[in-house]
């Protein structure tokens, strides 16, 4: 019998291709990658995207790489060219309040395995961003820093930092005063000035240090009980 997994030469793919395709031609795809916006913010949504990107290397997604490393008006741009070229992707939202119920790290592993398990087309092999997910049905491995090292963990970067960019802009015309549109929920001075002015509103982790220290006074009784709706999915397959 031979080795298992198979030993695979990693050629050069071109840009960010290069593991996607040595995964290819082990037999192991196609490959969809895992990505989140939001864990380190103390307001809004944790949001986990999957992409299982076509084995082909369209010129229209030649600019993929790490969101943070694109602009706005670039991250935009690509957002609908990945969910029109993608085989498969899937936006999974994770409000403040489980987050609190679970903690930031296992509601991100959660959200990990609910995008995934949420592809209308399955993955023969999983990339995640930085973490190991348990509990995936496929074989699976963590990429340090994979959103610039991986085609299809950057496109999912893209759809979640797009998704909850924009999640953060319509909770800033709910709940005027904190500047959420700015900042996305970051712990920026504006927003430390604004929580400490007008104290947690209910899109607040309230199991954050400098949130619970503000205490409960402020805009939260003029607040919507949960802006955010629990376990928002998006998702779309195409054939191609």
């Amino acid at each position: 019998m031979g080795d298992w997994p198979p030993r695979v030469v990693m050629r050069r793919a071109g840009g960010l291709r290069t593991l996607e395709a040595a995964l290819i031609r082990s037999g192991l795809g196609p490959v969809a990658g895992v990505d989140e916006a939001g864990r380190g913010c103390c307001a809004g949504p944790l949001v986990v995207a999957a992409c299982l990107l076509a084995p082909k290397a369209y010129d229209s997604l030649a600019g993929l790489d790490d969101s943070k490393k694109l602009t706005e008006t670039v991250r935009e741009q690509l957002f609908p060219i990945i969910k029109r070229r993608a085989l498969a992707w899937q936006v999974v939202v994770i409000p403040a309040w489980e987050i609190d119920a679970i903690g930031i790290h296992v509601a991100n592993i959660e959200g990990m395995r609910r995008a995934v398990a949420g592809l209308d087309r399955q993955p023969g092999y999983v990339l995640t961003d930085g973490f190991r997910v348990p509990g995936i049905a496929v074989p699976s491995l963590p990429v340090i820093g994979g959103d610039a090292s991986a085609a299809c963990i950057a496109a999912a970067s893209i759809l979640a930092k797009v998704t909850r960019d924009r999640m953060m802009v319509e909770l800033d015309r709910r709940l005027p005063g904190y500047g959420f549109a700015g900042h996305k929920g970051y712990n920026t001075p504006e927003h430390i000035a604004a929580l400490s002015r007008l104290g947690p509103s209910n899109e607040h982790r309230r199991s954050w240090r400098n949130v619970r220290s503000m205490g409960e006074a402020g805009a939260e009784s003029d607040a919507p009980e949960y802006a955010v709706t629990p376990r928002v999915v998006t998702r779309a397959a195409h054939a191609r």
